[in-house]
């Protein structure tokens, strides 16, 4: 059977029209219709139906969490010129969307121009290094502007990022080299500490070696003359005399010397008179100097116990001229 061609046109428009009553809204979104150009609702998300011809979709809004980067160049306190970049992560409140749909028409670039306010009203009040130290406080300061003209408009501003502060060329070169030049100075004060602790050390330990060889050789000396001592003690009791004993000594002494001098191929040492006398002669110069030393020391002594008495024996005559 043959269907009229007005009535198959009439079907697939009445078609047509019962599918464009529905309409799906997806996930995370939310959906304005309008009547007669007039707003209508805010549908969300799922399986929604509408008015064919009367109802209209104005818009679509999206509710995730959206992200805008702004790059902003602007000079610090010590007029040094900056590149900034300032992330701003946004998102419509649900509760709002009707004021974000129709209240703002460029929601990128009322932000921008916020962030571009606040950044350089700020950036202007610090100096280079505290650009870098206290990005916070600017994010923060960007973050708390923004709270308070977007949400008006049914933006929520979730967080405010400085994620690059990009200063000029020259400028990121003169830094390093200062910081080099720091980094040097404090490897020479280190360097120079650890050459004093090491001289400190050496001379210590110099000190330390030249104070025990010195006890070494005291020690040395003292067990010789102990030595002496015994010697002319053992020859004393033999019937030798300490005149005769302390010759022998030297005598003895004096070989010994000979013998150790000899046994070193390459030693160029010359000793004279290099006779038996000799050591005889050493020992009576020896008692000869102690015995002249001796009468020195007493004469002197007796010089300083006269000197008193000799002052007052002049001092007399004098008072008697007066007298007189």
């Amino acid at each position: 059977m043959d269907f009229p061609i007005p009535l198959i046109v009439a079907l697939i428009i009445g078609l047509v029209i019962f599918f464009s009553c529905f309409f799906t809204v997806k996930q995370q979104s939310s959906v304005i219709i309008e009547r007669f150009g007039k707003f209508q609702s805010v549908r969300n998300s799922g399986l929604q139906l509408k008015i064919p011809i009367i109802d209209r979709l104005a818009g679509r809004v999206n509710l995730r969490i959206q992200q805008l980067d702004v790059v902003i160049e602007t000079k610090t306190r010590d007029n040094v010129f900056v590149k900034m970049k300032v992330s701003v992560q946004f998102k419509v409140i649900q509760e709002k969307v009707y004021d974000a749909f129709y209240k703002l028409e460029y929601p990128h670039d009322q932000i921008t121009a916020y962030v571009f306010d606040v950044v350089r009203a700020e950036v202007p009040k610090l100096k280079l290094d505290d650009v870098f130290e206290r990005k916070d406080d600017i994010a923060i300061a960007v973050k708390r502007e923004l709270n308070e003209a977007m949400t008006t408009y049914g933006y929520d501003i979730i967080n405010t990022l400085v994620t690059d502060i990009d200063p000029d060329i020259q400028v990121k070169n003169a830094m390093n080299r200062i910081n080099a030049a720091d980094r040097e100075k404090t490897a020479t004060e280190f360097e120079a500490e650890s050459a004093r602790i090491r001289i400190v050390a050496k001379a210590k330990a110099e000190a330390e070696s030249k104070r025990l060889q010195g006890q070494g050789i005291a020690d040395q000396r003292r067990e010789i003359a102990r030595g002496l001592v015994e010697s002319v003690e053992i020859l004393n009791n033999v019937g030798i005399n300490s005149q005769e004993a302390s010759s022998l000594i030297v005598v003895t002494q004096h070989y010994d010397t000979l013998q150790q001098i000899g046994s070193d191929t390459n030693s160029n040492l010359i000793l004279l008179p290099n006779s038996p006398q000799a050591a005889t002669d050493m020992l009576n110069n020896m008692v000869a100097s102690f015995a002249a030393s001796n009468q020195v020391g007493e004469m002197m002594k007796a010089t300083k116990a006269r000197k008193p008495k000799s002052s007052d024996s002049g001092e007399r005559p004098h008072e008697d001229e007066q007298h007189a």
